[in-house]
């Protein structure tokens, strides 16, 4: 009886109580996973009394509430009325006051089943408005977003893919930054006729060293990482007198310089110098129009600048973790905070700037692609959450479930679970947080480009939540609103024209892709992936038309690394196998066989494939380049939207940038990028390398 009213609680907090693995078994979670997953969302299940207590508290709850935290409306969906709750007997009235001040009065359909269906009036504008339902003695509103139906058709195109960071140029400070970002745009967009340029996440990093490497455990997702900032293209460098440049050149040099080693990046050393000669820039009269530029743009960003350039003015005393300062100053919004901004108002105004100073490099950037041609641009990456002790989760602190983490179940190729070591966003608070901090993260992120990535799309449906002090596949699925969360996206995507990319990879639900796809938002095909039901790689006419198309992903190690099965004794020598190296290997060799077999019956690969698989084993790099460029040939017969090729795949790189599972066992994100002889491929030279030249060559001349 317990255990099926703890079921019912569970479900009712949309928490999974069965799921299906990747092997396609049914799994039934544990009560104790149960128990610290509904902990976490508030609710009191520390005895059986407690467990039907919280089941009478809902019951109720649903029973007086007319509307949910948020109402959303897909204008132009067929017959997709307004669905209004029929709670109390009476008339049922229903307003929408609009965001202009007009008020709107829907009409209303016949009641049925408890429900009183609604039209909005034809041409009711998109965006934010308010629901107001009177039931007899009822009366509740809530806020209601009209989004787009579905976003507009995206172009066929192709673009490159890289990871920012590791692409210098000799002019950058040893890690790429946004004017290689743009010189990069400028070169795929004129020479190569690219579409866009997909780059990891830019979000905000700690702001002192250490720097956590991965651009995928941030410290805020709603700002940016002045590391990337070009210092020279900062204005005010212009004016510097010459004894202030040649200290601006003195921290420079040094790392301009390692371009031309293999070392792994040093974001430490790289920010050091930075921060002192931006710190020197922000010292600089700015003159009126420039002041009041950037006073226009703290007053723009608000109250969440000043609160993100406060954390990090503390952190800068009391280390990054808020969860280790001292407890009158873990409260944003606390009289301790407010007393510590006003003593490091420099310090808080320091921060702002370069957020200021990053708006317009990133605008420069977007802007810069554009100019050379490229109908998209730059597309950025949204992570899937952010560090525990991060800025967001300071600032939003109620709207983060505590004593969880998100991860992922165990899988084909991380058979170990992952655990990411973020918190993942209390869906109800959130809720009723009307989204807030999730809007003005997509905002902020589609300001600067054309397209954004999320990374894991299930983001916006469900996340597997680990309790803390478990394994990874000690986790449970909880759901999120999906339509709303979808619904906000493609909102804030309509406003910019933005294309918006779902990596729905590993175990997605069916629904979920075909969500995904009815508004326009392209799915994620990887080329390793994409098998048939019987595990054969698929021919191109069989993949989607709506997605963005590539042969890897960051996690993976590049095209000639798959070949040689680099990342099999990689992962072997740090032990995330169940299985033995031999088995490994030749369950690699024959998966690679099957693609090398299809691109050959395709006329893609003239060599043999048993050819090149013994050239494979021997250790020879003969036909990796012919392999290569028929992999993204491949690509080119699908019908896919978007194809993305790699720089480390076309420069011949053999290197993963990350390895799923590890932390410090491998150098994670710090990988710079070399050529297939394993010299370093500073940005200049990667213009006019023939290798580049020639693996980009089928998707360039292909008719766009």
């Amino acid at each position: 009886m317990l255990d099926d009213e703890l079921n019912r609680l569970a479900r009712a907090h949309r928490v999974a109580t069965r799921y299906t693995d990747w092997r396609g078994r049914e799994a039934t979670v544990p009560a104790d996973t149960l128990r610290a997953v509904l902990t976490s969302l508030g609710a009191d299940v520390a005895t059986p009394a407690a467990v039907r207590d919280e089941l009478a508290r809902l019951a109720e709850t649903e029973r007086v509430r007319l509307l949910p935290p948020v109402v959303t409306h897909r204008m132009g969906a067929r017959a997709e009325p307004l669905r209004v709750p029929v709670r109390a007997a009476g008339r049922t009235e229903v307003a929408v006051e609009l965001a202009d001040g007009r008020v709107l009065t829907p009409a209303p359909g016949p009641p049925a089943d408890g429900v009183l269906p609604c039209a909005l009036p034809e041409g009711t504008p998109l965006g934010w408005h308010r629901l107001v339902v009177r039931q007899g003695p009822l009366e509740q509103s809530a806020p209601l977003l009209v989004a787009p139906a579905r976003l507009a058709p995206v172009p066929r195109a192709w673009g490159l893919t890289t990871q920012l960071y590791s692409v210098r140029s000799r002019a950058s400070w040893g890690i790429g930054d946004l004017r290689d970002l743009a010189d990069l745009a400028t070169w795929g967009g004129r020479a190569m006729g690219a579409g866009f340029v997909l780059v990891n996440p830019l979000h905000a990093a700690e702001p002192s060293p250490p720097i956590t490497p991965s651009p995928y455990s941030p410290a805020s997702r709603r700002f940016g990482a002045p590391l990337y900032l070009r210092v020279e293209d900062v204005p005010e460098y212009a004016a510097l007198p010459p004894e202030d440049r040649e200290r601006v050149d003195l921290l420079a040099n040094p790392l301009r310089g390692r371009d031309e080693t293999l070392d792994v990046l040093d974001r430490d050393a790289v920010w050091t110098a930075k921060r002192h000669a931006l710190e020197l820039l922000y010292r600089r009269p700015r003159g009126t129009a420039r002041q009041r530029a950037f006073e226009r743009f703290r007053e723009h960003e608000g109250e969440a600048l000043t609160a993100f350039a406060t954390w990090c003015a503390i952190s800068e005393e009391q280390g990054p973790d808020w969860r280790r300062w001292p407890e009158e100053l873990r409260d944003a919004r606390g009289p301790a905070v407010a007393a510590a901004a006003k003593r490091l108002a420099g310090r808080v105004d320091f921060h702002a700037w370069l957020q200021w100073q990053l708006d317009e490099q990133l605008t420069a950037a977007q802007s810069a692609a554009r100019a050379a041609g490229m109908h998209i641009g730059i597309m950025h990456d949204l992570a899937v959450g952010v560090a525990h002790g991060s800025a967001d989760v300071w600032m939003n602190r109620p709207l983060f479930a505590e004593g969880i983490s998100v991860g992922a179940p165990p899988d084909e190729f991380n058979q170990m679970g992952q655990d990411w070591g973020q918190p993942p966003w209390h869906p109800g608070r959130l809720a009723e947080a009307a989204y807030l901090p999730y809007r003005e993260m997509l905002n902020a992120a589609l300001r600067h480009g054309g397209g954004l990535r999320l990374d894991h799309a299930m983001q916006v449906s469900r996340l597997w939540w680990i309790p803390e002090g478990g394994s990874p596949a000690e986790g449970t699925y909880v759901r999120y609103d999906r339509d709303v969360l979808l619904s906000c996206l493609t909102w804030e995507a309509a406003r910019t024209g933005a294309v918006v990319v779902g990596e729905d990879l590993g175990t997605v639900e069916a629904e979920v892709r075909e969500d995904l796809a009815a508004r326009g938002v392209l799915g994620t095909s990887l080329l390793w992936f994409e098998r048939d039901g019987e595990g054969r790689p698929k021919p191109p006419s069989r993949w989607r038309e709506l997605s963005l198309a590539t042969v890897g992903t960051h996690d993976m190690p590049p095209i000639t690394g798959i070949l040689h099965g680099d990342h099999i004794e990689l992962r072997d020598r740090l032990g995330l196998y169940t299985r033995t190296l031999d088995e490994e290997l030749a369950d690699h060799r024959r998966q690679l066989g099957e693609w090398l077999d299809l691109l050959h019956e395709e006329g893609l690969l003239a060599t043999p494939p048993k050819t090149v698989l013994a050239a494979l084993r021997r250790g020879q790099t003969d036909h990796d380049a012919e392999v290569t460029a028929a992999l993204h040939a491949f690509l080119l017969r699908t019908p896919a939207r978007l194809v993305g090729v790699s720089l480390a795949d076309a420069a011949g790189e053999r290197r993963t940038q990350n390895q799923p599972g590890t932390v410090d066992e491998y150098p994670n994100w710090r990988i710079p990028l070399a050529d297939a002889e394993g010299r370093p491929l500073p940005l200049d030279d990667l213009f006019t390398d023939p290798r580049v030249r020639d693996a980009l060559d089928p998707v360039s001349r292909a008719p766009w």
